[in-house]
């Protein structure tokens, strides 16, 4: 056989083609064939290798598997070298072989050696199932089976060389048999994760086949079907995924990405002096501006959180990108085969195993190109789940570093907000960002084609996609200055709401709702105004890009048949151009909507980026090494502000705390008592001075920091339980009795913000976790203000005295309780941010400066009064002390009575249900009339004329092309033309309409469920409030409602969309070859069962997700509010590692979800894949009976269809998961209301009360159903006028006593009466309004101070500004500029704890109501405010019944009568005379507070 003869036998189109019997040349047989899988391996194992070098997972054990598959691959090297050694055999033998029979064998050989070395290399390396070896025994086997055949074809004609035959095939058993082999899994590595635990996701052993069709996710399919997932069903989240690795990687990132920062600016700015020797003026002028612009210039360079991100997750997302550009290749065989096959039904003679094997080739295509999408697909999500991790790990480790200042500038809801939306916007994005260099790819790819098929006429085509491009611009930069705007709208309103629950309580208590409610709606209805322009602009859109491929094929295809005449529009040309445009469609839609995505990440990006860049804390501004001077605390000529450039807050401070002492600081309010305290820990901007503190720091702060935790954690705060020293802590705080009025004991759960602890309650157990935590030096801001005088006295003398648990440690105390200063060791006097003075008691008192005239004042008796107490009343607190130490000791046995009878707790806040199961009719119904039932129906029915529309298109088209055969073309042309276009546009016309039409119906239901949420939770009781996480209720509000504005209407579109085009798939495939809807039954099943399975699996997944994502906000919103608490007791650590958990713990249930729509993608597309198998069959089956034109309908809609089924099984999906939150919104819009604001047939008298009397008549009242009664048979009168004062210990039932007034809680049992009419029976809001509260904690809302005195606007600025006098405000507010419109940040957080308090007094005296209630009003104010409150209540309330809960007992000693509570019972009720004379319990109270000689 000569060399030419082989070339010209390599390929011969009469032995393959044109023949029923098929089959390759020889020589293409010998040389191609093997070498092709040998070319692959060889490429790809450098580099696969080199990752293997890389990403070592341990070394696996030998096994039987691995054994056989290394002896095969040693015999297939034999059997190859056989070959070899037989030729140069036949060579000695004189019998000359082409140089392909040296070739071939020797390059096959070492290849099957490469793969051995290759098995054993990856045993190694811990590779359980190795993806290279299995796709080069796939394409080897492959490759065998074409000369396999051959061989038994032939075989009639004898066997003429019978050694090469038997090794053929030997070697292809063999080949078979290693491709089952790595099928199979070897076991996991040596001391992998797998082993050690319980719960490894499935995906670490899993095969490389199981990889690629996500089977090793099925399990949980499976189980997700049997019964809805829980917890615990979830699989540990893989350790690369873990917030662990991915934030401390992201950080770094970001620290290189600042100090490169600082490298540059350092670079940019050496800080050289210009030479100004010889500079004329204007010169110089001309280089300050330079200078200027510069500067400018230089501020705003921030360093790239961008760069960061890709330095972190890029690597692992360009393998993403590698699988996206082989897809988007594989992408375009089909309509190349599309155009073989309409080809092959054209000629009648061709033989039918080509048309067979072209139909078989578009399956196996299609096959491919579905599982390298998915793979695609997986990777990017990942990268998108871990941008997410590392997002919110760094949002919440700055957080608990930014200054105040920078606090300032971000809301808590702000912050919250970019946690939740901007770090889910890039999760977005990274599923579409490939889009950006794919889409451009494709689009080229695509015309490049279509110029082959349809010449020069594609450009007219061209040119109205290019027209269409600035169209779909103008929108989406449209749609994008709409969505700023409405998230500005958003964020106001859920910062506006948040405040609202915040102080719901005050709300209620003033009866303020309407006005706030009014405030939400206003903001509302801006945000739908929005919504509704973006709906309508979102609904043109939808019309551009629904009937743009047909507008391009419509011109494309006029232009073809009116340009030339020979030019003849067959089914050929047609089809595989539309199967290309419908390629084109989805690239040119994804654009616009890549790059608003990117624009909307591009703003989250900004965010993010300018919050990670503020400036943080100086952990070195407070020196915590020992310092020399042996000092617990110095602070040396220290000036300090809140932000760098407001003025100084505290102004040239020296202080000197000796080791051990107590030093209590006194002023003012506003002061600046707490901020010394603040200054101290490090939390002011240090503008000049040092400060140094020796050793550890505990820190009470004024309003007490509580954790939703159980009590016993917030004392211990991360510190281990010692029995002993914890039980003493607790007697030392007072707390002891409290455990036993609460429910579970230490173990009760304390909601947010210690919602159901007293004020008192809260104070002690804040004390309590820093007596605790053993530190050296304590800042106590003020702990003694909210519990009563004979509590406060106990725990100065049991924690903070001289006698207390804390002697020997530095302590430094705020206070305002004169009683306790002649036994501190120094007190420092501060009067507007400035020492005045500072010494011993005895010291200020002979300087005679402020300090002795504010203590004369004061009278000088109290003072010697309780000193003669503490001498005379030792001996009669022994037996108090005596039983209390008897109680200590006898409460450390180990086993302790109180916790064994404790197994059932009450939960105070139930964990957040997620409903399982299938989401049922009625949510859809209620979304349903919350659009309006008609417009629902109309909108289905637009869909579907729409859909009838666009089939009538294809099916004219197809008739069209037919005429080419019967050469009828030319007279019919624009006949044929013009109906196509009317067909065509009609389509673009009613789905514009039906856009509009669901535009409409959306924002009604979005004003219609927030409308309803809103009103009912106005509405609901407190008690509701008090056992739900505001977060909880937060969610609804934002997450929710968000939902329902923006994602919904979205998924019904896509829905109906894809719904209606499978349905038209279907309906055009069995109008051409009826045979097919035999095949429908059996795929329908197979989806249908997939789809339930997937649903089913996915529902739950989405809901666990959801609820494990409101723990990730609330304790971050916790952590925010505490952050000084945390830093003062060095919590950073623990308190990140807490967030990271909850991230993990969510992206545990996000994990599965991703997978899980995976897994649904692989096998819905192999649906698809075989409705195009069994088109194209169906069509070569039938090709004499069919006309090409109705091949070409039929598969090329075959395959549109995957797409379309894949979508729609994911829309049903979504539509299921986001239908939740209307079950949710409903779910809170139908909580139990309280009773009506106003009963109009009950309505009493404007005028009422006139007098003022209250009675009470056997009334008893429970918090809520199930609990015990707080107050028991409460009856007493009180005449109008009267002036009552209530005392009694914590949770004796004071406080309760004043929301039953209010209606709050409503009765148990009794009535209360008010001036003759039955409070029970008139509305809330008459009620109220009609009384005047002065609340426990002084609660404000960001606004204005008038907005916050009279938000209603009822009474005129005289009558305001008179109100602010009278609660000695009226200087502070005066020296404002914006005087009563300066702005209260909030919660009020720019005023003084003080300040609050007045702005509630003032709120008191301009309602002026005949009955006011005075909760512990003066607890955070110092004596001299203190005195001026009283002296203006007495005055200004002269005539009105007042009911005061009173710690300070001397506040209510000139009161008409006082009643002291016991246990929810009256225990006294007399003058305050007559009770001292009884010596009851009133006697014993007053005692304690030093009120008695």
């Amino acid at each position: 056989m000569s060399d030419s003869f082989w070339i010209i036998k390599f390929i011969d189109s009469n032995l393959t083609k044109h023949t029923n019997l098929p089959d390759l040349p020889a020589c293409f047989q010998l040389s191609v064939l093997p070498w092709t899988p040998c070319i692959y391996l060889w490429l790809a194992s450098p580099f696969y290798i080199l990752y293997l070098k890389r990403n070592n997972r341990g070394y696996i054990m030998m096994s039987i598997l691995n054994r056989i598959k290394t002896v095969l691959g040693l015999i297939l090297w034999i059997v190859c070298w056989t070959d070899l050694f037989s030729s140069f055999h036949e060579m000695s033998q004189n019998q000359s072989k082409p140089p392909i029979y040296f070739i071939t064998p020797l390059i096959v050989g070492m290849t099957m050696l490469l793969a051995t070395f290759l098995i054993q290399y990856e045993r190694l390396k811990g590779v359980q199932s190795s993806g290279v070896l299995f796709i080069f025994w796939t394409i080897s086997v492959l490759c065998a089976i074409v000369p396999f055949r051959s061989k038994i074809v032939f075989l009639s004609n004898g066997v003429e060389d019978k050694l090469r035959f038997t090794t053929f095939y030997i070697y292809f058993g063999l080949t078979l048999i290693q491709l089952i082999l790595s099928c199979f899994n070897e076991k996991p590595p040596l001391f992998s994760s797998v082993v050690t635990d319980p719960n490894a996701c499935p995906e670490i052993t899993a095969g490389f086949l199981s990889k690629m069709t996500f089977w090793w996710f099925t399990s949980m399919a499976i189980k997700g079907y049997k019964s809805p997932l829980e917890n615990k069903d979830l699989w540990s989240l893989n350790k690369q995924d873990s917030s662990e690795l991915v934030v401390p990687n992201l950080l770094n990132e970001w620290e290189v990405e600042k100090s490169k920062l600082l490298y540059f600016s350092k670079k940019a700015d050496p800080g050289a002096e210009p030479n100004h020797m010889s500079v004329s003026p204007e010169e110089e002028k001309e280089e300050e501006e330079e200078e200027v612009l510069l500067s400018k210039r230089r501020e705003v360079r921030q360093p790239s959180f961008l760069r960061a991100l890709l330095r972190a997750f890029g690597p692992y997302f360009l393998i993403g990108s590698a699988f996206k550009l082989l897809q988007d290749l594989i992408t375009f065989v089909n309509p190349q085969l599309l155009r073989l096959l309409i080809d092959f039904t054209k000629q009648p003679n061709a033989p039918l195993w080509w048309g067979y094997s072209l139909a078989f080739l578009m399956f196996g295509t299609s096959l491919l190109q579905t599982l390298i999408l998915h793979q695609h697909f997986q990777y990017c999500f990942v990268t998108g789940m871990r941008l997410r991790s590392g997002i919110i790990g760094a949002i919440y480790r700055k957080a608990l570093a930014i200054t105040n200042e920078a606090k300032r500038s971000s809301t808590v809801g702000e912050v919250v907000n970019l946690m939740s939306v901007d770090a889910q916007r890039f999760m977005d994005l990274t599923t579409f960002l490939n889009m950006l260099w794919s889409a451009p790819l494709q689009i080229i790819l695509a015309l490049f084609f279509l110029w082959q098929n349809l010449g020069p006429s594609v450009l007219a085509g061209v040119a109205l996609m290019v027209l269409l491009i600035p169209f779909n611009a103008f929108i989406a930069m449209k749609t994008r200055t709409y969505q700023v705007e409405q998230m500005k709208h958003k964020d106001d309103r859920i910062k506006l709401m948040n405040e609202i629950l915040n102080g719901i309580k005050v709300l209620k208590l003033y009866a303020w709702e309407v006005s706030f409610k009014e405030k939400i709606l206003q903001i509302r209805q801006k945000e739908l105004t929005v919504l509704r322009k973006t709906a309508y602009l979102s609904a043109l859109s939808t019309m551009a890009w629904t009937s743009a491929p047909f507008m391009v094929a419509l011109t494309t295809f006029a232009v073809y048949v009116t340009v030339d005449e020979e030019n003849v529009l067959d089914a050929e040309k047609a089809f595989v151009s539309l199967s290309l445009f419908n390629i084109l469609r989805f690239p040119l839609n994804m654009l616009p909507q890549v790059i608003s995505s990117i624009v909307q990440a591009s703003v989250s990006l900004k965010r993010i980026q300018d919050f990670l860049s503020h400036d943080e804390l100086n952990p070195e501004s407070v020196d915590r090494r020992n310092n020399a001077s042996g000092n617990g605390a110095d602070v040396v000529n220290g000036t300090f502000s809140w932000a760098k450039q407001d003025q100084a807050t505290l102004d040239n401070i020296n202080v000197m705390v000796p080791q051990g002492s107590l030093l209590a600081v006194v002023g003012h309010v506003g002061c600046g008592k707490t901020s010394l305290v603040s200054a101290l820990l490090g939390e002011m901007e240090k503008q000049e001075g040092q400060i140094s503190i020796r050793g550890s720091v505990a820190y009470v702060p004024q309003q007490a920091w509580i954790q939703n935790a159980t009590l016993r954690d917030n004392i211990l705060f991360g510190r281990p339980y010692v029995e002993q020293r914890y039980r003493c802590v607790l007697e030392a705080c007072a707390l002891t009795p409290d455990l036993e009025v609460l429910p579970g004991g230490d173990q009760t759960e304390i909601g947010e913000k210690g919602i159901n602890l007293s004020g008192g309650q809260r104070q002690r157990v804040s004390l309590a976790r820093a007596l605790y935590s053993e530190a050296d030096v304590y800042l106590l801001d003020d702990p003694l203000s909210a519990v009563d005088a004979h509590v406060a006295k106990h725990i100065f003398d049991k924690v903070i005295g001289p006698e207390g648990a804390l002697k020997g440690k530095t302590r430094i105390l705020v206070t305002h309780g004169i009683s306790f200063l002649p036994q501190v060791d120094n007190i420092l006097v501060m009067v507007d941010g400035r020492v005045s003075e500072m010494g011993s008691y005895q010291d200020l008192l002979k300087q005679n400066g402020a300090f002795a005239e504010f203590l004369r004042n004061y009278s000088l008796e109290d003072i010697i009064e309780d000193d003669e107490i503490s001498i005379m009343s030792n001996d009669l607190e022994n037996p108090k002390k005596m039983s209390r130490r008897r109680r200590c000791s006898e409460r450390k046995h180990p086993e302790s009575p109180t916790e064994k009878k404790e197994p059932k707790l009450e939960k105070l806040i139930q964990a957040e249900t997620a409903e399982t199961g299938r989401v049922k009719f009625k949510v859809y119904w209620d979304y349903a009339k919350a659009v309006g039932p008609f417009l629902s129906l109309f909108i289905c029915f637009l869909y579907g004329c729409q859909s009838a529309a666009s089939i009538g298109a294809n099916f004219w088209l197809s008739e069209w092309t037919n005429d080419a055969q019967h050469n009828r073309t030319q007279d019919q042309v624009s006949m044929r033309v013009g109906v196509y276009a009317a067909l065509g546009i009609s389509q673009g016309v009613l789905v514009m309409f039906s856009s509009f039409t669901l535009a409409l119906g959306k924002i009604q239901a979005a004003r219609k469920l927030h409308q309803t949420l809103l009103d009912n939770k106005f509405h609901t009781p407190q008690s509701f409030f008090d056992t739900t996480p505001i977060g909880r209720i937060i969610n609804r509000f934002s997450k929710d409602i968000y939902v329902i504005d923006e994602v919904l209407p979205s998924t019904i579109l896509m829905f109906l969309g894809t719904f209606f085009a499978s349905l038209s798939t279907m309906i055009v495939i069995i109008c051409s070859t009826p045979i097919f809807a035999l095949v429908i039954g059996p795929l329908a099943l197979i989806y249908f069962f997939v789809q339930r399975f997937y649903v089913a699996t996915s529902r739950q997944l989405k809901r666990l997700e959801s609820v494990s994502r409101s723990p990730i906000y609330s304790h971050f919103s916790e952590t925010i509010t505490g952050t000084s608490v945390i830093r003062a007791y060095g919590r950073n650590a623990a308190f990140v590692l807490m967030s990271d958990m909850k991230v993990d713990e969510n992206q545990k249930s996000y994990y599965p979800g991703i997978v899980s729509n995976r897994w649904l993608g692989v096998r819905i597309e192999l649906i698809g894949n075989c409705i195009v198998l069994f088109a194209a069959l169906l069509a070569v089956i039938g090709k004499d009976k069919l006309s090409p034109g109705l091949v070409g309908l039929s598969v090329s809609y075959a395959l549109q269809v995957t797409m379309s089924l894949n979508w729609m099984v994911r829309m049903t999906s979504d539509l299921e998961s986001n239908i939740v939150a209307v079950e949710r919104v409903k779910e809170y819009s139908e909580t139990q209301t309280e009773a009506p604001w106003i009963v109009t047939d009950k309505q009493p008298p404007p005028d009422w009360p006139p007098k003022g009397n209250v009675e009470f008549a056997d009334y008893s009242v429970r918090y809520r159903e199930g609990l015990d009664l707080v107050l028991r048979n409460i009856s007493l009168k009180v005449e109008g006028g009267e002036k009552i004062g209530i005392v009694g210990r914590t949770g004796a039932g004071k406080s309760s006593m004043t929301l039953c007034l209010f209606r709050l809680l409503e009765a148990a049992d009794g009535e209360i009466v008010i001036d003759e009419v039955k409070i029970s029976e008139i509305g809330l809001h008459d009620l109220r309004s009609k009384l005047t509260i002065i609340p426990q904690e002084p609660v404000l809302f960001s606004g204005t101070l008038r907005m916050n005195l009279d938000p209603f606007e009822k009474y005129s600025d005289e009558e305001v500004w008179k109100a602010l006098e009278l609660s000695h405000l009226k200087r502070f507010v005066s020296n404002q500029t914006s005087k009563l419109d300066l702005e209260c940040s909030e919660g009020g957080e720019n005023l003084s704890v003080g300040q609050r308090q007045l702005v509630c007094l003032a709120r008191a005296l301009l309602r002026k109501t005949r009955i006011l209630v005075l909760d512990e009003a003066t607890a955070a104010v110092d004596l001299e405010t203190d005195d001026l409150i009283q002296s203006t209540i007495r005055t200004q309330f002269e005539d009105c019944t007042v009911f005061t809960i009173a710690h300070r007992l001397n506040t209510i000693m000139d009161y008409t009568r006082v009643l002291v509570l016991d246990k929810g019972q009256i225990a006294e009720f007399d003058t305050p005379t007559n009770l001292m004379a009884q010596k009851g319990i009133f006697y014993g109270m007053a005692k304690d507070a030093g009120l008695i000689v």
